[in-house]
């Protein structure tokens, strides 16, 4: 008889212990808050009734703490992801401050991290239009972001007006090659930059949305 007591209280106890520790935090959480939770509750129906087996008292107790509860985690959960948010934009702007102050290193920084801005980003500064340009000679094309108006100087000299077309190398879309075009010599492309820069990532292997009519040869 006493071992099976023994057993059951050993198995009782951590369980009575969680629960009135949990009961404490949640009194000492939500009594700060109960006057004025409780007060617009007692307005409402079901706290004069009672639910189930619990009292009117008891009911307006559990759930004015089940509401501040609720309050509270929303309140820490929000301040908790502000917090992270300018933690996170502090140590990217405090490595971004070195990469920039280190010699030779920060050159290279800078250019990469400009490319990868103009090729991804959705500024105004970034690529809108895909086009097709002869390259690396006529009869031979290549998928190209349209990007400024050439130099003004280049367009003189040629006197025509030219423009710049940036021509992106497979699989890295972050190098490649300026060239400078006719208007007459640009093929533009009903095609979003997404589509064009899967297609160059995976060297041609991901085709864009719109299959070609005649199938392969």
């Amino acid at each position: 008889m006493k071992r099976q007591l023994l057993t059951g209280l050993i198995l009782l106890l951590p369980i009575a212990v969680t629960l009135a520790i949990l009961a404490f935090i949640i009194d000492f959480l939500t009594k700060p808050f109960m006057g004025i939770v409780s007060h617009f509750l007692a307005k409402s129906a079901f706290a004069t009734k009672g639910i189930l087996f619990l009292s009117p008292d008891q009911t307006l107790r559990y759930a004015s703490q089940l509401i501040i509860l609720i309050c509270l985690i929303t309140v820490i959960w929000v301040l908790g992801a502000i917090a992270r948010h300018f933690i996170v934009n502090a140590l990217i702007q405090f490595g971004d401050n070195i990469l920039h102050r280190l010699p030779l290193i920060n050159k290279i920084y800078k250019t990469v991290k400009e490319i990868i801005n103009t090729l991804f980003g959705q500024g105004k500064n970034s690529f809108q239009q895909v086009v097709m340009v002869p390259f690396p000679e006529n009869g031979i094309y290549c998928l190209g972001f349209l990007s400024e108006i050439a130099p003004t100087n280049c367009s003189n000299k040629t006197q025509t007006q030219l423009h710049s077309v940036f021509i992106p190398t497979a699989p890295n879309p972050a190098t490649g090659f300026i060239v400078m075009y006719n208007a007459s010599d640009i093929i533009f492309l009903d095609m979003k930059v997404e589509e064009a820069l899967k297609y160059i990532v995976s060297c041609g292997m991901v085709a864009t949305q719109e299959e070609p009519t005649g199938g392969r040869a």
